[in-house]
């Protein structure tokens, strides 16, 4: 009965090799998802209602606020293209950036912005850089359209 008696022993060590790695394992919180991204643009949309464009837009483009979590962000654009509020890229905000393409020549601005004219809320697809990963990913993003704006956050795929 050698072995039993070191059995437990043995249990005993495997349980605490294993616990910490578990503690010394980094945490990751994944992607957003696509409910969490339509959830922050439903929030974004009551926020600008209720204290105003400048204060909200102002807010949603602090990259260490409460507006932005991992990958997920908000941004604002006027239905001319030009970016009223950036979550990840703040060199963003008062240029006009109708003409922006992404990897695929895609003018995914120029899109967003006739889907906005077009309807109250949509998806979109295009190629972005996801801000956590610093890799150009699949996106699919979320908008409200919002009196002559548009408000949208998206999730990498």
């Amino acid at each position: 009965m050698k072995f039993a008696l070191n059995q437990p022993l043995n249990s005993l060590r495997a349980g605490v090799t294993v616990a910490a790695m578990l503690l010394a394992a980094p945490v990751f919180a994944g992607n957003a998802t696509k409910d969490e991204a339509v959830a922050l643009v439903k929030r974004g949309v009551a926020a600008v209602s209720s204290m105003g464009a400048e204060k909200a837009y102002a807010e949603f483009s602090n990259p260490t606020g409460k507006w932005v979590d991992r990958d997920l962000y908000l941004a604002v654009f006027r239905l001319d293209g030009t970016a009223l509020a950036h979550g990840a890229n703040a060199k963003q905000i008062g240029v006009n950036l109708i003409d922006r393409k992404d990897i695929d020549g895609k003018e995914f601005i120029r899109e967003r912005m006739e889907m906005a004219k077009a309807k109250p809320s949509f998806w979109q697809d295009y190629k972005f850089q996801n801000p956590t990963t610093k890799k150009i990913e699949p996106k699919t993003m979320y908008c409200e359209k919002q009196n002559d704006t548009v408000v949208c956050a998206g999730v990498y795929k």
